[in-house]
């Protein structure tokens, strides 16, 4: 029996999700030496994923990966399927019946929530959909975020937390010159905001804010960011954190806040920095009104400390709160799912049952694997682990499979509507017209149907048969 992988006889291999962790998991399958037959899914009309909607806009360098993506996406080895849903489109069993292996690399879509009481008055959103609104995610175009208010409280402080706070305080000017969704733009001109306050419920030491994003806060014309200097003052426990080598980056962020602290505060707009803040409560009636936080103490050993309420309790004011505590998957239709920690459950990379055993060809990578850590470029190595152990895995991933031709057939059956990597082009060549236009880099579609007009004239033609 021929082993696939051999000549003539290539491993066939689906992946699942067309974000960092997808294209990652593509590259090293073609760089294995092995003869290959990849087929990216993807459940958007266009790729990249956390790039594309995830990246703040004015960000530009860190969108530049995508050029990468965009050179594997034209290996002759692989193929792209956009506007295919696992669980809508094919299922896992019909999915896992057409190749020898499959590498999900699907991300983290949903948040995490606070959990208190309020959470669902009008005015309070997960800051993955603010993001997603202003990045042009289709699932997010429809949603309403109104700054037509004086104060915003941002829940957290990582990357997602301070984006999100520079997106609301950048320049109109400035915003302008980047590919944020246009309906973003036209609110964010008419924004009345003059306070916004980022939360984080332990001490600056904890914070999990990179110092690049940091530093920006403090760049943004006509804001002054506001942080009391007592409240950076650490405890012994935190001392001693600060002082290891791995936190180097750490003890950057708190030269950054002791500038902060040291400049004079005048009369204007402001960007709070409060620390050893939980909220435990949101009131309002038709809307947001306000937050209820707990002061904070740390207790613990270094590097385990825990944040523990005092029983002191403070108030700000909020038309506008953004939760940033976290992304989570969310459950596939037909597979395994941990919910404690919004992941696949798995091991190295193969994903396993709930009676503890491997789903036989079946694999995890990014996110969905990990959880939402690290940067965009982290996901290679991850994406390499679990390509790894697929490859050890070989001689048990046998048989003949269909692979790209039974897919097809099977989409062309259920009529749906594909979009090859041709018509992801055009997508993006149109986006960057229309882009001129405005004299921005693109302006993104931000419709389903749009975009899968547009890609209508550039169809490979066995995508056109589908």
């Amino acid at each position: 029996m021929s082993v696939a992988g051999q000549p003539g006889h290539p491993l066939k291999v689906a992946i699942v999700g067309a974000g960092p962790a997808g294209f990652y998991a593509a590259e090293a399958l073609l760089a294995c030496g092995l003869e290959v037959e990849i087929d990216l899914l993807e459940r958007l009309p266009v790729p990249y994923g956390l790039v594309r909607f995830g990246v703040a806009p004015d960000h530009f360098k860190l969108k530049s990966v995508s050029a990468v993506f965009a050179r594997i996406a034209q290996d002759a080895r692989l193929r792209c399927f956009g506007n295919v849903a696992l669980g809508r489109d094919v299922s896992v069993p019909e999915l896992g019946a057409l190749y020898h292996a499959v590498v999900v690399a699907t991300g983290t879509d949903s948040d995490r929530r606070l959990d208190i009481p309020g959470e669902s008055l009008p005015g309070v959103h997960a800051a993955r959909d603010f993001v997603g609104w202003y990045n042009g995610l289709p699932d997010c175009a429809d949603l309403d975020f109104d700054l037509d208010c004086e104060s915003a409280v941002v829940i957290g402080q990582g990357n997602v937390a301070i984006d999100v706070c520079r997106i609301l305080a950048s320049p109109i000017e400035r915003l302008r010159r980047t590919d944020i969704a246009g309906h973003a733009l036209d609110a964010l001109a008419r924004s009345r905001l003059r306070h916004i306050h980022l939360i984080g419920r332990r001490g600056p030491a904890q914070a999990k804010c990179t110092p690049k994003e940091l530093r920006e806060l403090g760049t943004l014309p006509d804001w002054q960011v506001a942080v009391q200097a007592t409240d950076l003052q650490l405890n012994p426990a935190s001392e001693q954190e600060l002082a290891q080598p791995a936190n180097a980056q750490v003890a950057r962020n708190l030269d950054i806040l002791r500038d902060f602290a040291a400049r004079p505060v005048q009369d204007g707009r402001r960007i709070h920095l409060h620390f050893l803040r939980a909220p435990v409560a949101l009131y309002g009636n038709e809307r947001v009104r306000s937050v209820e936080l707990a002061v904070q103490t740390l207790t613990g050993t270094p590097g385990a400390q825990q944040a523990r309420p005092t029983g002191e309790r403070t108030t700000l004011d909020a038309g506008l709160v953004l939760r940033a505590v976290g992304y989570r998957g969310t459950t596939l239709p037909g597979l395994p799912f941990d919910h404690a920690r919004g992941t696949l459950p798995h091991r190295d990379g193969r994903i396993i049952g709930d009676d503890g055993q491997w789903l036989s060809g079946w694999y995890a990578s990014g996110w969905i694997k990990r959880g939402p850590s690290g940067v965009i470029g982290s996901n290679r190595a991850d994406s390499a682990d679990t390509v790894a152990a697929l490859l050890a895995d070989r001689p048990c991933l046998q048989g003949a499979r269909s692979g790209r031709d039974g897919l097809h057939a099977l989409l062309a059956r259920r009529q749906c509507k594909v979009v090859s990597a041709d018509g992801w082009q055009a997508i993006e060549q149109a986006e960057s017209e229309r882009g001129r236009q405005r004299d921005k880099p693109a302006e993104k579609f931000v419709r389903i149907p749009d975009m899968l007009a547009t890609a209508d004239s550039a169809s490979r033609p066995e995508t056109a048969r589908t």
